[in-house]
């Protein structure tokens, strides 16, 4: 009997070095409070979590990816929701990669992140990385071809899909780091681009970026400058938000980042212009601080002025604990 439970262990350990499977995931809590301006919208004060989990599989070459997202509460909440957000496979043939699944092709400071299930071959030639990725439309109206590489100390990427493409080129000069990317589209005005430029002076990280549009397209995406993804983004008490971007405006920021007494000081000014009466200057001030206990705790003031919307302006405090495992 005795030999026949050490089998059995020993098998269920071995099955579990086969499939080598790890699990992580992230949990942050917000207590957050915000003070309008304008004495006819109300004041707010809530709680609220959210929560990611990821869970990976490789065999070989083999990886296996689910996450799972929207593991999301607010103060009033009686239930919650667990989304399945990628769920992908990478493997190889010969000397391709093969990616096959529902992933996020990832924000940027320029548009929207999107997720659908595709296929995606890449590998590299002669120095150059190519790739091709079928997003399954119809007449290939999401197959995107890429190419990329390295020229000189300058990376170089270019990727052309229906009726638009992408360029992006990065590098470092004198301790100054350079990057810009543009979005062009055949439609007219529908063009977009993003310029960045960072350095260290003197302890201090400044980094300082545009993203413009044209007159026929806006500014999406989730980065430094703000959580543009969502043009129909609201809060819970008005139908506008500072971050509701519309068509032809530009974001300009300017960030400036250091460390005191082990904490992390975070400053950004960010304005929204370039269509009349419509500007918006947002401000925040983030305290960022690792605990003992294994959890950050993160502190952000953010003030808003908004030209075209008297409602928006506010000052918010938000006091965050998060956790990473």
């Amino acid at each position: 009997m005795k030999k026949l439970i050490a089998t059995a262990v020993a098998a269920t350990v071995s099955a579990y070095a086969v499939a080598d499977i790890s699990i992580t995931g992230s949990m942050k809590a917000n207590y957050t409070v915000t003070d309008y301006a304008d004495s006819r919208k109300a004041d707010t004060d809530k709680f609220s979590t959210e929560g990611d989990l990821k869970i990976l599989g490789k065999s070989g070459d083999t990886t296996v990816v689910m996450n799972f997202g929207n593991i999301d509460s607010a103060e009033g909440d009686t239930a919650q929701t667990m989304t399945a957000e990628d769920t992908y496979v990478k493997t190889k043939i010969g000397d391709v990669n093969v990616q096959m699944g529902n992933y996020d092709s990832g924000n940027n400071e320029m548009r929207d992140s999107s997720r659908v299930n595709r296929v995606k071959l890449s590998t590299d030639i002669a120095g150059f990385g190519v790739s091709y990725t079928n997003g399954n439309g119809g007449d290939g109206a999401n197959d995107e071809v890429g190419i990329s590489t390295t020229l000189g100390g300058v990376k170089l990427a270019y990727t052309a899909k229906d009726a638009a493409d992408g360029i992006s080129a990065s590098t470092s000069i004198g301790g100054v780091n350079l990057k810009y990317a543009a979005d062009n589209k055949d439609a007219a005005n529908s063009d977009r681009s993003y310029i960045e430029l960072s350095t260290e002076l003197q302890g201090v990280s400044v980094k300082v970026g545009k993203a413009e549009a044209e007159t026929s397209t806006r500014i999406g995406g989730d980065s430094w400058m703000g959580d543009f993804e969502d043009s129909t983004y609201t809060n819970a008490d008005s139908s506008t938000n500072a971050y509701d971007l519309t068509a032809g405006q530009d974001v300009t920021g300017i960030e400036l980042a250091t460390s005191v007494a082990g904490n992390k000081l975070t400053f950004r000014s960010i304005n929204i212009d370039d269509v009349a009466g419509d500007d918006t200057d947002i401000t925040k001030v983030i305290v960022t601080r690792p605990l003992a206990s294994g959890a950050t705790l993160e502190v952000t003031y953010t003030d808003v002025t908004d030209a075209a919307h008297a409602l928006t302006d506010s000052e918010t405090l938000d006091i965050e604990l998060a956790v990473k495992f």
